[in-house]
This record gives C-alpha cells, sequence and structure tokens, in this order.
C-alpha cells in the first residue's frame, strides 16, 4: 500500500471562515504557496448561522412589533397576522444567498490551494489529515473558529435541544421556547421570537444583561426588555427535564417550585473554541488550564516567537465579525513574510446587540476602568426624554460615556437606547 501523500506550502490556514478567508487573502499578497485547509462548509459562521441570519429574523420581528404598536401614531392595523412558514421561508432563502455569496468567493480561488479534511498537529510544522495526508508548513495560521457549549446534560432533551444554528433551519416557527443565556445571542433570540408571537422566556444566571458592566446602564436594558417579555438575568433553575414532546423547565421562584413547558430548549449558553482537538500540544505550544495557547500576541496574532498564528473566534479575541476579519489580516501578512513580524494596529472595541432597544459598547467597559482602577467621570443621557426619541415613539433606555476628569479624554461608554449602533460609531 503506498505511504499517504505530502503536501507542502509556505503558509497553512486551518479554517476557511471570516478569519481564515482575510488570512488567505492577505497571505496570498506575499507569496502563491498557500493551502487552506476546511473540514466543513465553506460559507461563514456570521453568513450561515449568525449576523445574516439573526438580523433576517430580528426584521421580520420588528415589521411585527411596530405594525403591531402603530396605534400610537393614529395609525391603525388590523388583523394582524404572523405566518411563521413565510418568515422562516424567508430567512432561508436569503441566508443561502449571503452564504452563495462567500462560496462563490472561495469557489474561485485556485483548486491547489484548498483542501478538504480535519487536521491535526504532530509537530511543529506538520498536520496529518483524517485521510491520512501529510502537510508541511513552514507557517501555519489557525482559524479555526468556535462553536456552542452546552450543560452535558441537556443532551437528554434530544431533539429538544436546540441552539441558535438550528433555529434558522426551522420551516414554522414554534408555539413556545425557553431560551438559556443572557448574552448577546439569548437576547436578540428571545426578544425575535416573542414578537413573531412565541411565548418566550429568557433564563440568566450571571444576572447581567449581555454584554453591559454598567449597573445603572445594565438596569436599563433590564427594565425595557423584561416590560416586553419574560426575562430573568438572575434565574434559579432546579431541573430541565424532557416529558414527551416538552421541556419541562423547573424553576425556584419566592421560595416555591414553579414548573412550566416548553416545545423546545434553546441554548444561548456561550461558544467554545475550536482547539481541542487540533493536538496544539505537538506543536510545542503552551496551554493554559482551558487549552488557550499561551502568549497570543493580538497586535501581530503570533503565539509567543513561533510560526504559528491565531486569530479569528479561535483566539483570545472578541467574538466579532470586524474583529475576525482584521485578525486574520494581520496573521495572514505576518505569516506570510515570517521571521519578520509587525504589529499592527487595532480598531477601538465596538459591539452591538441588536435587539430593540439596542446595546452598544465603545472603547473600555465600565468594569476595566474600575478595575483599573482609572480615574474617570461618567456623563449621562435618558432616553426617555429625548426629544428625537420621544418622536420616534422610542423613548427608552440610557447612554453612560466616560471620560478622562482631567484632559477630557474619551475612554468608553455603554448604552441601551434607540439606534445605539448609530450613536456608538460617532464615539469612535
Amino acid at each position: 500500500m503506498p505511504d499517504a501523500r505530502t503536501i507542502k506550502a509556505d503558509v497553512v490556514i486551518i479554517g476557511a471562515g471570516s478569519a481564515g478567508m482575510s488570512a488567505y487573502k492577505s497571505a496570498r499578497q506575499f507569496t502563491d504557496s498557500i493551502l487552506v485547509i476546511e473540514e466543513g462548509h465553506y460559507g461563514t459562521t456570521c453568513a450561515r448561522v449568525g449576523c445574516m441570519p439573526s438580523k433576517l429574523l430580528i426584521a421580520a420581528a420588528e415589521a411585527a412589533h411596530h405594525a403591531r404598536h402603530a396605534g400610537r401614531f393614529g395609525v391603525n392595523v388590523t388583523g394582524l397576522i404572523v405566518d411563521g412558514k413565510a418568515v422562516m421561508a424567508r430567512l432561508r432563502a436569503e441566508r443561502d444567498r449571503f452564504v452563495g455569496f462567500v462560496v462563490e468567493d472561495v469557489d474561485g480561488w485556485p483548486d491547489a490551494h484548498k483542501i478538504r479534511g480535519s487536521a491535526r498537529f504532530v509537530g511543529p510544522n506538520r498536520l496529518v489529515l483524517d485521510d491520512g495526508t501529510k502537510i508541511d508548513a513552514g507557517r501555519m495560521v489557525i482559524a479555526t473558529g468556535s462553536r456552542p457549549d452546552w450543560p452535558a446534560a441537556w443532551n437528554a432533551l434530544g431533539d429538544r435541544l436546540i441552539i441558535n444554528d438550528d433555529v434558522f433551519d426551522w420551516d414554522d416557527l414554534p408555539a413556545t421556547v425557553a431560551v438559556f443565556g443572557n448574552g448577546v445571542i439569548g437576547l436578540e433570540l428571545a426578544q425575535a421570537l416573542n414578537r413573531l408571537g412565541v411565548r418566550v422566556k429568557l433564563f440568566g444566571r450571571s444576572g447581567r444583561v449581555g454584554p453591559l458592566t454598567d449597573p445603572v446602564v445594565a438596569n436599563a436594558a433590564h427594565a425595557a426588555y423584561a416590560a416586553e417579555y419574560r426575562f430573568s438575568p438572575s434565574s434559579e433553575v432546579v431541573s430541565v427535564e424532557r416529558h414527551g414532546n416538552k421541556v419541562i423547565v423547573t424553576e425556584r421562584i419566592n421560595d416555591r417550585f414553579v414548573e412550566e413547558p416548553f416545545d423546545y430548549l434553546i441554548a444561548a449558553t456561550g461558544r467554545r473554541p475550536n482547539l481541542d482537538r487540533l493536538g496544539l500540544e505537538n506543536a510545542n505550544i503552551a496551554l493554559d488550564e482551558s487549552g488557550t495557547p499561551l502568549g497570543w500576541d493580538r497586535h501581530t496574532a503570533q503565539i509567543g516567537e513561533s510560526a504559528i498564528f491565531l486569530a479569528g473566534d479561535a483566539a483570545p479575541d472578541a467574538q466579532l465579525l470586524h474583529e475576525a476579519s482584521d485578525a486574520g489580516r494581520i496573521a495572514g501578512e505576518n505569516a506570510a513574510r515570517f521571521p519578520f513580524v509587525a504589529p499592527r494596529h487595532r480598531r477601538t472595541p465596538i459591539g452591538v446587540v441588536f435587539s430593540d432597544p439596542q446595546i452598544a459598547m465603545v472603547g473600555q467597559s465600565y468594569a476595566q476602568l474600575t478595575k483599573a482602577p482609572a480615574k474617570f467621570v461618567t456623563g449621562a443621557v435618558d432616553f426617555t426624554g429625548q426629544g428625537r426619541a420621544r418622536v420616534a415613539g422610542r423613548n427608552i433606555g440610557r447612554l453612560n460615556i466616560y471620560a478622562h476628569p482631567e484632559t477630557g479624554k474619551f475612554l468608553g461608554a455603554e448604552m441601551v437606547g434607540p439606534a445605539a449602533e448609530h450613536i456608538a460609531h460617532l464615539d469612535l
């Protein structure tokens, strides 16, 4: 039997998501000896199960919400019907269109630059694919992304347990869902489904509201969302069990045990980097207790002094599309030009939760400033009395902006309010 083939390349990129695609385009400016390894479907997390399908669901929800509340403007809408099948059909069609653009981009790459398979390190500069193919690389970029994470005990729920990826493949909307996780995904899905007529409860454990760390802003956000749907940031869940085709959630509320049935449990309890199956211990890379490489530099994407670079959701970085693309570009350039490695500027941190009202974070958070500890003063805007917001009937929320007390230098901001995404960009 012949030995498995060996492929050599100057730069090998593991993963063809947002970071991997960006790394490829950047590296190709300096070398044509490139290989991109992908084990799954082409099409980024953003296009396939992230940003784009979630915004499509939110857009449908906003249309229903505005129609339902048009009466306050003297515009009466009667007979409102949410056609769940039509909502999901449009979502899937548009989602597939966005994925198609990504796939078309990758299809345009030379065949010699692409290979399918699951990669594992067997040395600092060598990988082996699941079919036995050996790959020798001068430098490597790890851009393997992340995957949803949930308590193992929930696996007993079978097909009643779903993640946000599964939501976007529904043919119709269910009657009831329990959403677990009060982060970005949980907030967006819970509100959107509620506005589309699904009975929803959002269960949190941390007490937080999305990424907010300023207690004043977080309280304003919780008040806004809890007025619309059931949201418990600090739930005391006793058990989660499957009975027939229902998920029964038992919660302790005011020293009473309350049971409630749901059609599905949506796990929005966080994501974990796809690093555990790479065999990084064989690459002479030091790892922390969670299996994350030590010595990663956010401005070079390099891991220590090695010829291995890390970018995107797999890195200990903000799991955002624009950050993944930026990090991929830096990783690809530095991998291609190695041993010359140059630090690159990273943009001011910005993150948005597309709930209504929206949440936005810019620069340093309240928690980061108080932990430093840094000198700062807080300026505030209460949207309940803000004219433009009141005109639109969206006068709800709070903006806190942080500045140095002596120089007036902008340090950061946390906000929940109408069109917060646009206000956040003004702060950059």
